[in-house]
């Protein structure tokens, strides 16, 4: 699939909503940032919920495997469906949906029910395939790596400002409004699902699937293949083991990601004596980088791909993903909250952008099938999470947990060697590359001259008529 008119410029037009591709933008960041929001919301409450529900190690290990399993099987769904309905009813349907169990975990009063509805709020995760679909299909190769990379980090911002909103929020239940602990934990997370509900809502009405229109009337025009085609397509994707390779990689830095958004508050409360807010705190420092360092990979991945092609963008995720496995090693042996902390930093930094170095290089294996690719490595994030959390389920200390995680993902980094594409494929991604540039090159020098124009006029307005000198 090869759709036109997309956007070759990202940060000259961000305040233009009237440009479709940029209102998409700005509301796929915002609903993936709901969605991740809701889907980490109990972490930072897990204290509480332990102590009311008697959850033993054993059992709160259970949950978090529950919260990123179900996702993986979401996120191959997902694929397969924007593909064929396109993203906006996908989004519209995934949030409307997602937002009941959110809502529904406040009637869990043992393990064995809140470990169902932990599960199914995992659903709400595939939303980050959407995200990463739709800025793919609306920017061009010129800036789609940090188009994807910034929809995306500021999506996963969400699980470093729940880190430190739910206690908040959890707080105003119980003390401004005097509900019991155990009544204000889920009040706070029914709050979550309204919202998650209402994005959806919106997200049908502000958006639409492509540059040009909707998947419906695009087919209709002959414009895009059939609905028929969009499974023959899929699993010509999974033959690819490009696909399999970025679906490894991916689980060694999202994964990493979301088993830390699960464990860091009580891991910094446990290990480091911490109160409930301020482990919070501390642990959100690793959610926010998302606010800049994933599009810092997706950036960088654009420059290594303007300098040296597609095999460039392959490099970086390999320099990427390396630094981000020795950053965790380092993390893991650090015993004192003052060194612990710029630590958790440096190691964040790494892994987010590796995630968008990652996104800098799926909208370029299979455009036919970019829901398929796209699915299938965001799905490898949470296969990764669920295997980091076996780890955390089992009665070795914490940090060596985390020191064994960051030898894996050191030596996983070397996959992205294989990540390899035909010369064909490099000197057509070059000549797309190069009249994405253009175009930017084009539309700036339009605006210009729209200006001055309207600067002469204004002169000419000012001298009564008469032209200026």
């Amino acid at each position: 699939m090869e759709l036109q008119n997309k956007a070759t410029a990202l940060w000259s037009n961000f305040f233009n909503v009237k440009m479709v591709q940029i209102r998409t933008f700005h509301m796929t960041w915002f609903a993936f940032f709901s969605c991740f929001f809701a889907w980490f919301g109990i972490a930072p409450l897990m204290s509480v919920v332990r102590d009311e529900l008697a959850l033993t190690p054993n059992q709160i290990g259970w949950a978090i495997i529950g919260s990123v399993s179900m996702t993986i099987f979401a996120r191959l769904f997902i694929g397969w469906l924007c593909d064929r309905i396109g993203p906006r009813k996908s989004y519209t349907w995934l949030l409307i949906i997602g937002s009941l169990p959110v809502m529904g975990i406040g009637l869990s009063y043992s393990f064995e029910t809140f470990l169902l509805f932990r599960v199914l709020i995992g659903g709400i995760g595939a939303a980050f395939v959407i995200t990463q679909y739709h800025t793919s299909v609306m920017f061009a190769p010129n800036v789609v790596g940090q188009a994807n990379a910034t929809s995306a980090g500021w999506g996963n911002l969400g699980g470093g400002v729940t880190q430190f909103v739910m206690p908040l929020l959890f707080s105003v239940m119980v003390v401004g409004f005097g509900f019991s602990e155990a009544v204000g934990w889920r009040l706070s997370m029914v709050v979550v699902g309204v919202i998650i509900f209402l994005t959806g809502i919106a997200y049908y009405f502000l958006t639409q699937d492509a540059p040009d229109g909707n998947f419906d009337d695009l087919r209709a025009q002959g414009k895009m293949e059939e609905k028929k085609k969009v499974t023959g397509n899929y699993m010509q994707a999974l033959k690819d083991p490009r696909v399999w390779v970025l679906f490894v990689i991916y689980g060694a830095c999202f994964g990493i990601e979301l088993t830390v958004n699960n464990v860091a508050a009580l891991y910094f409360m446990d290990y480091f004596d911490l109160t409930l807010v301020t482990a919070g705190l501390v642990a959100a420092s690793f959610g926010l980088m998302n606010i800049f360092a994933r599009t810092l990979g997706g950036l960088f991945g654009d420059n290594f791909g303007s300098l040296w092609g597609l095999k460039g963008r392959a490099f970086w995720l390999f320099v990427c993903l390396f630094f981000e496995g020795c950053a965790l090693m380092v993390f893991s042996q650090m015993h004192v909250l003052f060194l612990a902390l710029p630590a958790l930093i440096v190691f964040s930094l790494f892994t987010q952008m590796a995630e968008g170095a990652t996104y800098s290089v799926v909208p370029f294996i299979n455009k036919k099938a970019l829901g398929a690719v796209a699915g299938v490595v965001g799905a490898g994030g949470n296969a990764g999470a669920v295997l980091a959390g076996f780890l955390f389920k089992n009665v070795i200390d914490w940090s060596e947990a985390f020191f064994i995680l960051g030898i894996v993902v050191t030596c996983a980094s070397f996959l992205a060697f294989f990540v390899r594409f035909s010369t064909r494929q490099e000197d057509e991604e070059r000549a797309n590359f190069a009249a994405a540039n253009i175009e930017t090159l084009r539309q700036r020098a339009l605006k210009a001259n729209a200006e001055l124009e309207e600067g002469l006029t204004a002169i000419a307005r000012k001298n009564g008529g008469q032209p200026a000198e």
